[in-house]
């Protein structure tokens, strides 16, 4: 049985391939920055293309926070480099991951036919601790960017007094 990330749990180590090689190690990757970390259903999914279409357009507003964002899921490396392609997506989205091998280490619900993570979110602090958790067993339910901006801003500012 999986258990839910809380806040302060040190984020699972995962490793998930990107498209023309390399990889995502988490959550090292994220490292000394504050992260955000997606899971999406596939690129079927249109809330799951809005919601890596709306992180994508929160760049600037990321880069001035110091925010970084890694985006994965189980779909084929041809289908995820087709989805960075039309989505334009500047940061790191991994691709044929482990559905219940990630969802054992994170608490994440998996879709059994046809399997896929379910979406989810974390937001974590430059150590790679968490500090929020988003879960969803459906299509919607989710990470917005406006949202994880204003967190952050509200940790940093809180942190510095």
């Amino acid at each position: 049985m999986s258990h839910v990330l809380r806040p302060g749990d040190a984020f699972p180590a995962i490793t998930v391939a990107v498209p023309g090689g390399g990889q995502i190690s988490l959550p090292d990757t994220l490292h000394g920055s504050f992260g955000v970390v997606l899971f999406y259903r596939g690129s079927w999914c249109p809330y799951c293309n809005g919601q890596l279409r709306a992180f994508q357009r929160a760049r600037e507003t990321f880069e001035q926070l110091g925010v970084k964002v890694v985006a994965l899921s189980v779909d084929d490396e041809a289908t995820t480099q087709a989805l960075i392609d039309k989505l334009k997506l500047t940061y790191p989205v991994g691709h044929s991951a482990d559905a219940k091998s990630i969802a054992a280490a994170t608490g994440a619900f998996v879709n059994d036919d046809p399997e896929h993570l379910q979406s989810t979110g974390f937001v974590l602090d430059p150590e790679g601790c968490v500090i929020v958790a988003v879960y969803s067993n459906g299509a919607i339910g989710r990470l917005i960017p406006e949202d994880v901006a204003g967190l952050i801003r509200y940790v940093k500012e809180h942190a510095a007094q």
